[in-house]
């Protein structure tokens, strides 16, 4: 299949006594404060806890809500956008928006910590793209294949028509991705294709085309 979604070091104590003759009390050293989190950081902290849990594309549309904040800085956005580009890449399968992002790093944060790794990046994406595409017009794909490659480009609407029209049954990662974008839905009233999705905490749902229930 196309989807593939990357020791601590020990800290020594020093510690000296000195046997003095003199009366004065030792000084305790004290331990500085901890800084208070940041917005970004607490921010960036809610982005990983979600990829931890398996769930990628909410991540991504919470990146995707941060970067919309006025109030960061030019270091906050290239990061925020490079941490959006490495989930599409990866398990967000949207290449297309991978490249985009990594483009506007490029272009508009270029002197930024991450510029460097944000290009090697861009590279890798572009690469498996002109790949894809390739396999896409040149070859002879089955419909579960074009389906796949579809949504690996981020051609995820294009995807989901497929999926419907050739009555394909995509793995439960198509599905969970489907799911949290909003292409499939669970509910009473929807009709089609039923679909059975586990998620990553082992949820089970019986889910289908949001659309065709209105």
């Amino acid at each position: 299949m196309l989807r593939s979604i990357l020791a601590g070091a020990s800290l020594v104590l020093l510690a000296s006594a000195c046997a003095s003759s003199t009366d004065a009390p030792v000084e305790p050293v004290e331990t500085a404060a901890s800084a208070e989190p940041t917005e970004f950081e607490l921010a960036m902290g809610t982005v990983n806890s979600l990829v931890e849990a398996g769930n990628e594309q909410i991540a991504i549309d919470r990146l995707t809500q941060l970067l919309g904040d006025p109030g960061m800085n030019d270091e906050q956005m290239a990061k925020a956008l490079y941490a959006r580009a490495k989930l599409r890449h990866g398990g967000g399968n949207d290449l297309t928006g991978s490249i985009a992002d990594l483009k506007e790093i490029a272009s508009d944060y270029a002197t930024s910590s991450i510029a460097d790794d944000a290009a090697a990046l861009q590279l890798e994406a572009e690469a498996e793209f002109a790949m894809l595409n390739d396999m896409l017009t040149s070859g002879e794909p089955t419909a579960m294949e074009r389906f796949e490659i579809l949504f690996r480009l981020g051609q995820h609407q294009e995807a989901a028509d497929l999926m419907l029209a050739g009555a394909l049954e995509p793995e439960n990662a198509y599905i969970l991705d489907m799911y949290q974008i909003g292409y499939l839905c669970d509910g009473d009233e929807l009709a089609g294709p039923v679909f059975e999705l586990v998620e990553p905490d082992g949820t089970r749902r019986s889910v289908q085309f949001c659309e065709l229930g209105k």
